[in-house]
């Protein structure tokens, strides 16, 4: 046994350790099927699926997994930003940091579509004001307080560099 590992006696006062030794003590045993429900899986690897659109592979893994999303292709801006996220290994912040810009892109690209489609959107609503003020107005306050002192820094900002 490995020294440097732990005895069922010295884990044992750890509440639900070892919850998966005894099929009694697992909470999840009544929701559990019999038999498993994979009951015939298929020998080998899944059907490829076809890549109708690009698809980003991270550098650390060879191809691309057997299924894959094709809902959302990367395009425009945001795609460009996350081709460079791509680019980069997982274990790179500014791989997960150009994710998140991406995303914030992609959401004003969004807008922008709607807008050029003749739809207004619904900002607010889709960012769930209603829900905020009924089961966190503390929070909505906050926030309302800190993107109007962002937004009056930016006013500011912008005016004192045109008065130059």
């Amino acid at each position: 046994m490995d020294r440097h590992r732990p005895s069922r006696e010295q884990l044992a006062h750890i509440k639900g350790w070892g919850a998966d030794l005894d099929r009694r003590n697992r909470p999840a045993v009544p929701m559990e099927h019999e038999p498993p429900r994979f009951i015939n899986p298929q020998p080998g690897q899944p059907v490829q699926q076809a890549q109708t659109v690009e698809v980003f592979v991270s550098p650390e893994r060879p191809g691309i997994t057997p299924v894959f999303g094709t809902a959302q292709p990367p395009r425009g801006l945001s795609g460009a930003i996350r081709r460079a996220a791509y680019k980069r290994t997982e274990n790179d912040l500014r791989h997960w940091l150009l994710l998140l810009v991406a995303d914030r892109v992609n959401v004003v690209e969004g807008i922008g579509q709607d807008l050029m489609e003749g739809r207004v959107p619904n900002i607010l609503g889709e960012m769930g004001i209603r829900s905020e003020l009924r089961h966190n107005p503390a929070g909505l306050a906050r926030k309302a307080a800190i993107a109007t002192a962002v937004a009056g820094g930016i006013w500011l900002l912008i005016n004192r560099a045109r008065r130059r």
